[in-house]
């Protein structure tokens, strides 16, 4: 089998096709605002509700509302994704997969210009960023999970001329409840395809903050003729009532999860709790948070460097779980490092994400705002904190952090280890003599191991850095950004408290939604009991 080859990423660039039809929808999407319902067993319930979704960017700008589910919803999406798992379940595989490539070719084409308009508007990312994420990674998804499946289903065990044995590749007894973030639309996707493209029925709650997206990502699958039941949306404002329903229920079979180590807490804790009320032992897959560093060694290309960590940092305004957040330089490097990063900070645009000149949108919300804004406020006051970059905050018309680079005296400041997850990088300038004692505060001086990068010359000392760091990050890049992984080329995970570390874009992750069943047929079966060292 072949595996497939991963999207084209498109430029944008003036008089291309691509931005003529992406600035049309746009205009459409803001001259039509629409209302979310959500979805269970094929059908919109509405609830009487209404949460006004709006623009980060312009947060005086409406996209429209949604209705609020809570937990009646909950019960009745867990009753349809119960009744639909039998057929889907029976289903051939291979039937199961076109649904998926046919989501593909539907998003590759009229489906693309909606999805990546819609997560634009609502997720303040600009052109690109959306491209990378709504469209190239969430096709990928789709086309290589599909191969990847195929892989799987390939897998079978030895037979011999007495006996035929194969795996049946059977999805969990019971529905899957996939819980997605506001940042990539592409794994909001696949938190829900995944498991279904297994056989499983889903249960899905989207972060009330890209809701909008999620609508789009439901009409995608409607059209790529995905039965009713298999995939049930519940958007929320409030999303605990849902959460305790579906991990209350006896049929959970598994957790697909991207969000907060603390959101991730309260789940493997709540299953805890109820692990002897399950028909099965639930499968708990998650990815949480990160402190993702970059450390340059004195051999480091300066410019490589640099670029590395503006847009590590600052790509969709440090909103990737996987985005540069410390970076430890050292002091031989630390003035033609710093000046040339100040410099190029300040010359970041920051706007309307509709303007495709700038360079970062705004943050996701009011309470991102805030909680970002506190660290800034902290680093203004703590002593041993210099700010070498960055404008201040304003919400005047949206939730605008500019990119801000800190110097910080202390490696262990909050700076350097507390999760931010915006537009804020902290550096730590070490001496060069004392490479090992800051590599170990590089892999101890936080909780977290999702991503990491290291940019050295010298072979020799990038096989050190390597070997010192292999625990600090699930996904490690050498001479690059710790950004930007790829389906199909770079596995997406991480360990410690950045989660279970599963690999999203590979079969690992796939394996851990079946549930194979092993069958022995025997084709001439004893007749009798007896064995021969048994005869006198």
């Amino acid at each position: 089998m072949t595996l497939p080859q991963n999207q084209p990423v498109r430029s944008f660039a003036p008089g291309t096709p691509e931005r003529a039809s992406l600035m049309a929808e746009i205009d459409l999407q803001r001259a039509n605002p629409r209302r979310v319902l959500p979805v269970i067993n094929g059908r919109k319930v509405d609830t009487g509700t209404a949460t006004e979704m709006r623009e980060p960017h312009a947060h005086a700008r409406s996209l429209g509302s949604y209705a609020s589910a809570g937990a009646p919803e909950a019960e009745a999406a867990i009753n349809a994704a119960m009744a639909a798992r039998h057929d889907w379940a029976r289903m051939p595989a291979a039937s199961r997969r076109n649904v998926f490539l046919r989501a593909a070719e539907l998003l590759a084409g009229p489906f693309n210009a909606r999805l990546l308009a819609a997560t634009m508007l609502q997720q303040s990312k600009t052109a690109y960023q959306a491209e990378i994420d709504a469209s190239c990674e969430l096709i990928d998804f789709l086309r290589f999970n599909v191969a990847f499946s195929e892989e799987i289903e390939a897998m079978q065990p030895l037979s011999s001329a007495a006996e035929l044995n194969r795996l049946d590749h059977r999805p969990l007894d019971g529905f899957v409840f996939a819980a997605s973030p506001f940042n990539f639309t592409a794994i909001a996707g696949n938190l829900s395809l995944a498991p279904a493209l297994m056989g499983n029925t889903v249960v899905w709650k989207p972060s009330e903050r890209a809701v909008y997206s999620a609508a789009f990502l439901m009409d995608l699958f409607e059209a790529a003729g995905l039965p009713s039941g298999v995939i049930n949306m519940l958007p929320a404002e409030n999303p605990a009532p849902i959460g305790e329903a579906v991990l209350a229920s006896p049929h959970l079979a598994g957790v697909h999860f991207t969000g907060s180590t603390a959101a991730f807490d309260r789940i493997w804790r709540a299953t805890g709790a109820n692990v002897s009320n399950y028909r099965s032992y639930p499968r708990l897959v998650g990815e949480t948070g990160g402190k993702d560093f970059v450390f340059a060694h004195a051999s480091a290309n300066v410019d490589a460097l640099v670029t590395a960590l503006v847009r590590g940092a600052f790509d969709y305004q440090g909103q990737k779980c996987s985005a540069a957040s410390r970076a430890y330089i050292p002091l031989s490097l630390w003035k033609p490092v710093t000046e040339r990063l100040a410099d190029t900070v300040s010359s970041l645009t920051m706007g309307d994400v509709s303007d495709f000149r700038n360079f970062m949108g705004a943050v996701i919300d009011q309470r991102a705002y805030q909680q970002i804004s506190g660290f800034l406020d902290y680093a203004a006051t703590a002593p041993g904190h210099r700010k070498l970059a960055g404008d201040s905050p304003s919400d005047n018309q949206g939730w605008f952090i500019p990119p801000t680079v800190i110097a910080c005296d202390d490696p262990r400041s909050r700076l350097m280890t507390d999760e931010i997850f915006g537009p804020v990088l902290g550096l730590y300038a070490y001496p060069d003599g004392k490479l090992a004692e800051t590599l170990a505060l590089v892999d101890q001086s936080t909780p977290y191991a999702l991503t990491g990068a290291i940019f050295a010359q010298d072979q020799a000392v990038i096989d050190q850095l390597s070997l010192a760091l292999r625990d600090a990050a699930g996904n490690f890049y050498i001479n690059d950004k710790p950004t930007g992984a790829v389906v199909g080329r770079q596995p997406f995970g991480g360990g410690r408290r950045s989660g279970t570390n599963d690999k999203a874009g590979s079969p690992f992750n796939l394996l851990r939604w079946s549930s194979p069943r092993t069958v022995k047929e025997t084709f001439v079966a004893p007749v009798s009991h007896l064995y021969p060292h048994m005869a006198g």
